[in-house]
């Protein structure tokens, strides 16, 4: 093969489901050939916008196309400070561009580079609310009959409903929750759903840090009953260390990871096996690159993965996780967010769920490709994030 360089690197920004996206594209010296990334950082986008245009292109113009490694670790550490989710997500971009790229060269999909199929379908989860628990119930059996064997249970979403609210004079504003009444609520959310649906589907719960250490360990215990299939982020990255105690304490599976953007977070959770699966956001930890390690490496402790999965990836980060899914052989659950109308519209070929599964396609690289016409027609919008802003019911301020 000849050698093909890079010759431009562009970011295009879309938001066709209200949730800002950040897609780069490698365009090269072979006319025509190009490959797309997930460099969505949804909150501080046009950030990330700034570190691929002003930064990585410079460095990158005219590169070998077939270098990754090299690449990948030479965009790391050229900024001398490295690790930071603007910077990953910005060389994630141009990661999996890159592997798009090497598999339209080889004629092959992006798996089949990778080692090839560990499975013809990726099995996912999907996400029941509800105000109460008999609305949750419905909604699971709803996914139940579309043919999903995972269910993620929540109830008024991250950290519960505030049914009252009793805070200080001239509290600020923020995205107000109770910890101890959404604690207490969950035990009994799952017993209702198991004692209506049985035991035939995995129910998962994400507690998003919402608590304090010692009551995430006494909410794990008291989850045991309920026979979780996993039990997602019930600590703060920087709280990790309180790991041991609710493994020491119960049989609860773990995930965590959704958060993490270093190594040094997921190596003490990897290597004292106190995880049972790990949760990156591929485009904050850098891209396919740093997710095909960091799978082996879980595979050596018995540890599976359930990749980040949400609205604010992209459908090209969602082809991204489902072609690292059918490859590796430690694969548990995929989060799955369907991919509106709109967003298959600007995005041809992303992935497609059915009965439960996900399926890439076989066309070379990620398969999938972007409509810049219509990209343009859903502008991303720079607005305030208020989600973020957790508050406990005293004001005091937390994280989301």
């Amino acid at each position: 093969m000849s050698k093909v360089t890079i010759r431009d690197i562009r970011v295009i920004l879309t938001a066709p489901a209200g949730i800002n996206l950040v897609v780069v594209k490698v365009e090269t010296s072979e006319p025509g050939l190009y490959g797309l990334g997930c460099a969505t950082f949804t909150q501080r986008f046009l950030s990330v916008k700034s570190a691929v245009e002003d930064y990585l292109k410079p460095f990158l113009v005219g590169k070998d196309v077939d270098n990754i490694e090299d690449i990948w670790h030479t965009c790391m550490v050229n900024s001398y400070w490295r690790n930071g989710p603007v910077l990953n997500n910005a060389i994630s971009g141009v990661d999996m561009a890159l592997w798009d790229i090497k598999g339209k060269r080889a004629g092959m999909p992006v798996y089949q580079l990778l080692g090839g199929k560990c499975r013809e379908g990726v099995a996912v989860y999907r996400h029941a609310d509800g105000r109460d628990v008999n609305e949750v119930e419905d909604n699971v059996r709803k996914f139940m009959e579309e043919g999903y064997r995972y269910i993620r249970c929540q109830m008024g979403g991250y950290g519960g409903r505030i049914e009252k609210l009793a805070s200080p004079e001239n509290a600020p504003p923020g995205a107000y929750y109770d910890p101890d009444a959404y604690a207490m609520s969950v035990p009994k959310l799952f017993d209702h759903i198991r004692s209506k649906v049985g035991f035939e589907v995995e129910l998962l719960h994400d507690v998003h840090e919402r608590l304090q250490p010692i009551e995430a360990v006494r909410l794990a215990k008291n989850l045991e009953p309920y026979r979780l299939f996993f039990l997602e982020d019930a600590l703060s990255p920087e709280q990790i260390s309180w790991f041991e105690a609710i493994r020491n304490q119960c049989a609860v599976p773990l995930a965590m990871g959704e958060l993490f953007v270093h190594p040094a977070e997921w190596m003490p959770l990897i290597s004292n096996r106190l995880i049972d699966f790990i949760r990156v956001h591929i485009s904050a930890i850098g891209g396919i690159t740093p997710a095909r390690k960091l799978a082996a490496l879980c595979e050596a402790f018995g540890i599976r993965t359930a990749w980040h999965g949400p609205g604010d990836v992209s459908p090209v980060g969602h082809a991204a996780n489902v072609h690292l899914d059918t490859c590796c052989r430690n694969f548990g659950v995929q989060e799955w967010t369907p991919i509106s109308e709109p967003l298959a519209e600007v995005f041809p070929g992303s992935p497609e769920v059915r009965n439960g599964y996900v399926y890439p396609n076989d066309k070379p690289g990620l398969g999938i490709d972007i409509d810049e016409e219509k990209a343009a027609k859903y502008p991303c919008e720079n607005r305030v994030i208020k989600w973020t802003v957790a508050r406990t019911p005293d004001g005091t301020s937390v994280t989301p």
